[in-house]
């Protein structure tokens, strides 16, 4: 894969260069993403530890290891951005109205009280525009002056070899500017993706997928192409457990296997795990690699992780998918030199 390459730097109105900040920074793909597309980055943070390894390997000393709520906001801000924790909107696993976490997107409100950013971007699964925080964090940056919007995007339409939708909640001093960006490419197939990669994981740049055990192996080979479990409830139901007959009304995409003319389902943080998501590989009996992930997600090869396969994995599915980043940047940087 082709590594994404830096255009000049971002500049307003007045020619000089635009800064950003970063919340719930992850890996930093969201960052790489406004660096390559010419912002300069003021600051990050970010509470997970190896997150903020990969992120400073990456694009340097300015994260922050800590809990958003405990810093005092600080640096030159432009653009504020970032994407806070998802789980507590995304329509897979249990959703807790209750859980802490979904309470921490009111920091936009804060930090851009205080650093008076021009625009503000938040990322994230798209139920989150229809939560309570949402509507109080909205309301907290219209209280500040700003003009919200919302949109859709769909990571396929923008060059990463993947269907995932995800909203973008942009606040902007500047109203009526349309910072949307366009679909600019066709849908890009698993095979285009993983072009010059190993055929088989040579462990070398995260190209690692672990060993599946006998079981595994078992049901992964008679999983047909864009099959599931489902196929293979059908077809060899003495290798499925008893969980996946209580469960058959709760039938997804597990125990999926991906097909080479199509872009992949949304990578999401065990894309490791074949019982958590369509994650075996086209024609191999395994998981696809992590560096193959990555390259789903439009990550170059280019970008270093740090940490475990595990932190790895998450780092990977919680990013914003750099193609995406970097449309949405173009349209950032436009709409504020205008």
């Amino acid at each position: 894969m082709r590594p994404l390459g830096r255009c000049p730097s971002a500049q307003g109105r007045a020619g000089t260069a635009m800064w950003l900040v970063d919340l719930f920074a992850g890996a930093g793909l969201l960052s790489y993403a406004f660096r390559t597309r010419g912002f300069e980055i003021s600051m990050a943070v970010e509470s997970d530890a190896r997150a903020a390894s990969t992120y400073r390997r990456n694009l340097g000393n300015h994260v922050i290891c800590a809990d958003v709520r405990r810093i005092a906001p600080r640096g030159h801000c432009d653009v504020l951005v970032g994407g806070p924790p998802c789980q507590g909107f995304s329509t897979l696993g249990k959703r807790h109205p209750a859980d802490p976490r979904n309470q921490l997107a009111l920091e936009f409100v804060r930090w851009a009280a205080a650093l008076q950013p021009r625009c503000v971007v938040v990322e994230n699964v798209e139920p989150f525009v229809r939560a309570p925080v949402w509507r109080r964090m909205a309301t907290g940056l219209r209280d500040l002056g700003y003009t919200v919007t919302t949109y859709s995007l769909n990571a396929a339409d923008f060059g990463a070899a993947q269907r995932r939708h995800r909203s973008f909640t942009i606040a902007s001093t500047t109203p009526h500017i349309s910072i949307r960006p366009q679909p600019e490419y066709r849908q890009r197939t698993v095979r285009e993706a993983w072009a010059g990669l190993p055929a088989t994981p040579d462990g070398s740049n995260w190209h690692y997928s672990p060993l599946p055990s006998l079981v595994a192996r078992n049901r992964m080979r008679l999983i047909p192409p864009g099959g599931s479990k489902r196929d293979l409830m059908n077809i060899a139901p003495e290798l499925c457990p008893p969980s996946w007959w209580r469960r058959r009304v709760e039938l997804t995409d597990v125990w999926g296997r991906l097909r080479w003319d199509k872009p992949s389902n949304t990578v999401r943080t065990c894309c490791n795990n074949a019982s958590k998501g369509r994650y075996i590989h086209p024609e191999q009996d395994r998981v696809i690699s992590l560096r193959e992930a990555a390259r789903l997600q439009s990550i170059p090869d280019e970008f270093a992780f740090d940490g475990y396969p595990i932190d790895v994995a998450r780092q990977i599915g919680n990013g914003v998918p750099p193609a995406v980043g970097c449309a949405v940047a173009a349209g950032v940087a436009a709409a504020l030199s205008r």
